[in-house]
């Protein structure tokens, strides 16, 4: 009964930390700066609903917006179409080859993002992919590549083996059984890696600092820079900026939820 206490008042604590942040930049995206500074915990006094305006009427904004989008939407499905096919080709290679081939594609999760940077510039400059929202793509795909192919092999890893055999028997090629039978079947671990590429690639921050120049192909988390300079910060702008690029997360997240708990608890139980 103790314990039974204790873990909710630690769930408790955990939820207040992760709510009261969302909740005063959720109510500092509608005041003034004063009012911001004056009362950070309260309501308004005055609901600004300019700022949403202000900030979806700015021709950057909107620039970024379908910047990252485009380059959200093709990270993620090229990632999730490369690690399926190397996933489903590690899980029908059978003995250790496969799992040697395995254990070097996840050796990449133990490489640091930030010791790969400078080496990754200065191939990207010599290609000219540097500046590109093709290029931008590009290292997103080779940066998460290694953990989707982590998650989605670990998932495609536990389908029974006689579905491929029935499936040979019955004279279905290898192309045919990835597209109809393996791909459906993986459809919980799918959603629930998509919904991890998504929130990874939407809130990139580093690769877009450090490879796009341009100011047309800046993507939101660089826009949103523009709120803040060396001297002054306009908060209640920068939080409505963040409030209107999380709006695709939570709906994306709405959208795949329901995938996503069934790829979390999938193998969990074994019948």
């Amino acid at each position: 009964m103790g314990s039974r206490i204790g873990r909710r008042a630690l769930l408790g604590v955990y939820t207040a930390l992760v709510l009261i942040p969302l909740l005063v930049m959720f109510a500092g995206s509608f005041k003034t700066t004063s009012d911001l500074f004056s009362n950070p915990f309260s309501l308004p006094e005055e609901w600004q609903f300019g700022n949403y305006g202000e900030v979806l009427g700015s021709a950057d904004m909107g620039t970024a917006f379908t910047n990252s989008a485009l380059v959200t939407a093709c990270s993620v499905t090229l990632t999730l179409l490369l690690a399926s096919l190397a996933a489903y080709g590690l899980a029908r290679i059978p003995g250790w080859p496969g799992w040697v081939l395995y254990g070097f594609l996840v050796l990449g999760m133990s490489v640091p993002a930030q010791a790969n940077m400078i080496p990754q510039f200065v191939l990207f400059d010599v290609l000219g992919l540097t500046d590109s929202l093709a290029g931008l793509v590009l290292i997103n795909i080779v940066s998460t590549l290694p953990v989707a192919v982590f998650i989605l092999a670990g998932f495609m890893r536990t389908l029974p083996r006689e579905i491929y055999e029935a499936a040979a028997l019955d004279g279905v090629g290898p192309w045919r059984t990835y597209r109809s039978i393996a791909l459906p079947l993986s459809l919980p671990s799918l959603a629930a890696t998509a919904i991890f590429l998504l929130v990874i690639h939407w809130n990139e921050l580093l690769y877009p600092l450090l490879f796009i120049n341009d100011p047309d192909k800046r993507t939101l988390p660089l826009a949103l820079l523009n709120f803040q300079g060396e001297f002054l910060t306009n908060y209640p702008l920068l939080f409505t900026g963040v409030v209107v690029a999380s709006l695709p997360l939570v709906v994306g997240y709405i959208f795949l939820q329901r995938f996503f708990i069934a790829g979390m608890t999938a193998g969990s139980v074994k019948e």
